[in-house]
């Protein structure tokens, strides 16, 4: 009886969570990292693209805008503006007015890591107005990333300041990684090289949710 009670209780908890974010009561932003040079890849992820032409970069995008995520950063550093050009010239239809209305953050020091996106991307969702509750982070490199896994890790649990969470398959740590307003500065300041938020999230006893029902999670170093 206990556990279902548990069970009952969790499920209202993520409903709850849901109803929040849904009516805007809760606001998550959503940041895509695309800045790096991508050197094993061949070249920047941002100019990657599915087998149908759909670029990784948009791809990205949708699958946090679909989620409810608003605004949408897309930080960019490497042939940042070859990128932009790419968002820019796609057809004229629902998804592409979906990337349209994401926002550019120039990442100047990008050669410095995932790091020094990581430290843009926060810098410029703490001038949002009003500034979002939390940011649902992702890299370009992971393909299959959807909504469905975003707001897997959204309706975990009510969404709050404090909040830091992130997706695992088959326990192997991936994104997306909720990261709270509260945990902005700290992680600006301890963030490194080409790592991102990976210690930090470990350090601080990020709540570990899983979705390899959904998708894979794998991130692409280098081209198939």
């Amino acid at each position: 009886m206990a556990e279902s009670g548990s069970a009952g209780a969790e499920a209202d908890a993520q409903a709850a969570a849901r109803v929040a974010r849904i009516a805007g009561v809760v606001r998550v932003a959503g940041v895509v990292l695309a800045a790096g040079a991508g050197s094993r890849f061949g070249g920047p992820k941002a100019l990657a693209a599915h087998p149908d032409g759909t670029p990784w970069l948009a791809a990205g995008i949708r699958a946090l805008a679909d989620a409810g995520c608003s605004p949408v950063l897309v930080v960019l550093g490497a042939r940042a503006a070859e990128a932009e050009a790419l968002l820019a010239g796609l057809p004229e239809d629902g998804d592409a007015r979906v990337v349209r209305d994401a926002r550019v953050v120039r990442a100047d020091d990008w050669a410095d890591g995932m790091s020094a996106s990581l430290r843009a991307a926060l810098r410029a969702a703490a001038t949002l107005d009003p500034p979002p509750v939390a940011l649902a982070v992702v890299p370009v490199d992971v393909p299959d990333l959807d909504a469905a896994t975003v707001r897997r890790v959204l309706d975990a649990a009510p969404v709050d300041p404090s909040s830091l969470r992130q997706a695992v398959f088959r326990g192997r740590p991936g994104h997306p990684a909720l990261i709270g307003r509260d945990h902005w500065a700290p992680l600006a300041g301890e963030v490194r090289g080409d790592a991102g938020a990976r210690a930090y999230l470990a350090g601080h006893d990020a709540r570990l949710v899983e979705a390899a029902d959904l998708s894979t999670g794998a991130d692409v170093d280098r081209r198939p």
